[in-house]
Order: structure tokens, then sequence, then C-alpha cells
């Protein structure tokens, strides 16, 4: 009975909806920021009138819900190993204009699931798709087989890097392996925590020269992002540092970032089958 109130209403939601453009923020490597940019700019994208969800797939490391200064309750993993549960029971809603979901640590084993997990977890993503104009998912840092597949049914991707050396060379490795398994795979590129807009626009050519030496690729340069003292002040606060400092040098780029991500693209915003795509990559069907 359950299932089929279930499919009721995915029918009622279905006809004329557009599916959600579905973008991954991701890093070769951790502690480079990239939650508190998945979340800031969730926020901005909810300013501009849409509707944003934030998945949380940063499995064991999850921090959204700290740095939203928020707490629910439910994960997707909940969902999926509780026949009674409601979906929306699991959607954190409305937390400075936008919704998230957390992942939970049992996601990490989604290779090893059983039919019925699968079946509870694509109910999710199909709702969510006709529910929502974008959903962000901020990926663990460093590239698994696991979150491979993810990455490979995204829409867009971002990758995070700073101007770290490591990071460069972790963020180039990023984009080689996803670029392996799928060449026309758009990349954005951020640079985080540039102590000088030149460096981080260094950065950025940078990384952008050896991605068209090596793999024959172009990719788009998102912007850059300065070392800002008010982030640290909106991390201990618990409040986005959109939404506590609007002022903020960080707050003035990311508006910047968000009007390059829609822009004369939001044209073309219209999501390419993320849950069909993801099925197929996991399960064959």
């Amino acid at each position: 009975m359950k299932d089929q109130a279930y499919n009721l209403r995915r029918k009622m939601l279905l006809p004329g909806s557009e599916p959600a453009k579905t973008i991954a923020i991701v890093s070769g490597k951790g502690g480079v920021g990239k939650s508190n940019i998945s979340t800031n700019l969730s926020i901005l994208l909810g300013k501009e009138n849409k509707k944003v969800l934030l998945f949380d797939m940063d499995i064991g490391m999850g921090n959204i819900h700290i740095l939203l200064g928020s707490h629910h309750s439910y994960s997707i993993m909940d969902y999926i190993e509780e026949k009674e549960l409601d979906i929306n029971k699991i959607i954190c809603e409305d937390i400075h204009g936008i919704s998230y979901i957390s992942g939970g640590n049992g996601l990490k084993d989604i290779v090893e699931w059983k039919v019925k997990q699968m079946e509870r977890f694509f109910e999710v993503m199909e709702y969510a798709i006709h529910k929502y104009d974008y959903i962000l998912f901020d990926m663990g840092a460093g590239a698994t087989k696991e979150t491979l597949e993810f990455l490979l049914a995204m829409d867009e991707i971002i990758v995070v890097t700073t101007p770290e050396p490591t990071s460069i060379t972790d963020a180039y490795s990023m984009m080689k392996y996803i670029y392996m398994k799928d060449g026309e795979k758009p990349f954005y590129l951020l640079c985080n925590r540039a102590e000088f807009k030149n460096e981080g626009l260094q950065t950025i050519t940078r990384l952008q020269e050896t991605v068209r030496k090596f793999l024959h690729k172009e990719i788009v340069s998102l912007g850059v992002l300065p070392e800002d003292s008010a982030v640290r002040k909106a991390v201990i606060h618990q409040t986005p540092i959109v939404v506590g400092y609007p002022a903020s040098a960080m707050t003035l780029s990311l508006h910047t970032m968000v009007h390059r991500l829609t822009g004369t693209r939001e044209r073309e915003r219209k999501g390419t089958g993320f849950v069909r795509t993801i099925r197929k990559l996991f399960f064959g069907r």
C-alpha cells in the first residue's frame, strides 16, 4: 500500500516537471573548503529563486548540518533501511532557503546493497530530481569506485583546489580519473584560499594548461575565492558566510560564481537523466 502511495505521488509530480540539474563539488584532497563552498553556493542559488537540495555525500566526514547551524534526525540511510519512513522525513527543508539531506555512513557500502535497498535509494533520487531545480552533491575528498559512479552521472562537476602544490596535483589527478571514464564531462575549476587574486588565477591557468596538454580538454574557470577571516568566524558561529557576512570578500566572490553557473547557461539547465544513468552505472539496469 505504501509503495502504491509513493508511485501515485510520483505520477502526480512528474508531468510537466523538468529534471533538476545535478552538480557535484569535489576535491582531490581534504581541507580545501569544499563543504563550505557547497553550502554557500547552494544558499546563493536559493536566493536566485531556485529550489535547491544540498546532498551531503562526504561519508563519515559529513558536516553540512554544522555549517548550516542545523540538526536533522534522519539521513537517507534511515529511509533505505526503514520501510515505514516517509521520504519527506529525511529532507530538512527551508534552512536558509534551501533543503538538505544527510548521507549516513551506510552509503559507503552501496555496491553491496540488496535489491530492495537499491530501490529505496532510487525512490529518493527520483523524488528529488523532479522536486528541485538544482541538486548539489558535496562529495568526499578523493576518488573511489563508488564516488566515481556518482560523478559520471552528474550534469556538471566543480573541482576545488587551493594554490598549494599538493592540492593542485590532486585536483589534476581527480579530473584525469573522471576524464578516463567520460571525456565529455563538463568541469568547472575553482581556486579557494588564495592570499592574492593573481595567485589563484595562476593556479587555475596552470591546471587549465596541464589538462589541455595531457587530456586535450578545456575546463572552465569558475573563479578565485580569497583567504577571508570571516570564513572562520562564520564556521564558529555555525552561520553560512553568505548569511552572516554578506559584505565579505568571500561572499562577493561567491555571488560572481553563482552568476557564472547560471547566467547564459540557465537556458540549458535541464538535467540529463541522473537517475537513469546512475542505475545503469551501478546496477546495469
